[in-house]
């Protein structure tokens, strides 16, 4: 039985907790990662299956409060595809809380580790390779998610879309951040898994643009219509 979503105030917290903890769990995997070996390749595997880990079950656990965004460019996605008369209230509501729960995320596992939070990342990821790397994993992640809710396949989200990422860090240039919200909280961590804040402008560019690109290739995959009985992913869920 569909239950009726939560009101937007414990939706965007949902976001906001949801955002913190992917980013928690994306920075301390870095940490952790850069404390057992120098060898890049160990690092990029210890981060990369800890993030697809952490991604899916966070999925799983906040899907059916607030739609399990956590990123700008899913929700803005979301917004356009369905467009309902609150939708920009909402979004706006979702995008300000994922900022906030990326930034909180990013110290709390500086913390953790015995590092003094607030300190920026130093790492320049401004390449034009780099931003084309990231400009292809967004418009990925947005054709998976697209993907599903034209399926009508929701339910495979926690899995179809952290084995994307998972497997995105591993076969772009850029590490496959993806998410705008993501890279302003990995400011503020110099670590494995940090960015300069100068490349931060970039990156955002890079992910609005493979967000473009993502849903063209969903419309010509797809189309743009979506049936009326057809599941939507980002839609809160309750059964009982």
């Amino acid at each position: 039985m569909r239950m009726s979503p939560p009101a937007l105030p414990r939706r965007a917290a949902a976001e906001f907790i949801g955002t913190g903890a992917l980013v928690a769990v994306i920075v301390g995997s870095g940490i952790r990662a850069d404390s057992l070996s120098q060898d890049i390749g160990v690092r990029l595997l210890a981060n990369a299956t800890a993030s697809a880990l952490g991604l899916g079950l966070l999925i799983a656990l906040i899907g059916p409060l607030s739609g399990a965004h956590f990123n700008p460019v899913v929700t803005l996605t979301e917004w356009w595809s369905r467009r309902p008369a609150d939708g920009a209230a909402e979004a706006l509501a979702y995008i300000g809380a994922q900022l906030a729960g990326a930034v909180a995320g990013a110290l709390l596992a500086e913390a953790m580790f015995g590092r003094a939070p607030g300190a920026w990342a130093t790492e320049s990821r401004a390449a034009p390779h780099l931003l084309l790397g990231e400009a292809v994993a967004t418009a990925g992640l947005v054709l998976v998610v697209q993907g599903l809710r034209h399926i009508g396949r929701p339910a495979l989200a926690p899995v179809a879309v952290a084995g994307y990422i998972g497997a995105a860090i591993w076969f772009t240039s850029s590490g496959s951040f993806a998410n705008p919200a993501a890279t302003v909280g990995r400011a503020f961590s110099d670590s494995f898994t940090g960015i300069a804040p100068a490349s931060v402008p970039a990156f955002a560019a890079a992910q609005l643009l493979g967000m473009l690109l993502g849903m063209v290739l969903a419309g010509v995959l797809y189309g743009t219509e979506r049936g009326a009985d057809e599941p939507n992913p980002a839609e809160p869920r309750r059964t009982g």
